[in-house]
């Protein structure tokens, strides 16, 4: 789910600044892509390190499954 929301919102990004939109909603798309992916990477990196645990009750498991 995360994946598909960076994707929406790289899209819109990208028709911001072809269409020419004002840079200020161009810059605030950007900076909420930006925190989507920062949000990607963190969860990624705990998945790696095992601060996560993969078991389906786990909160941070669930955002795992969000990142599929």
């Amino acid at each position: 789910m995360l994946n598909d929301e960076i994707c929406k919102l790289r899209e819109k990004l990208n028709d911001s600044i072809v269409n020419g939109e004002d840079y200020e909603v161009t810059y605030q798309i950007s900076v909420e892509l930006d925190q989507l992916i920062a949000e990607y990477y963190k969860i990624e990196l705990e998945l790696k390190d095992g601060k996560i645990k993969k078991s389906p009750t786990s909160k941070k498991s669930k955002l795992h499954k969000k990142l599929n």
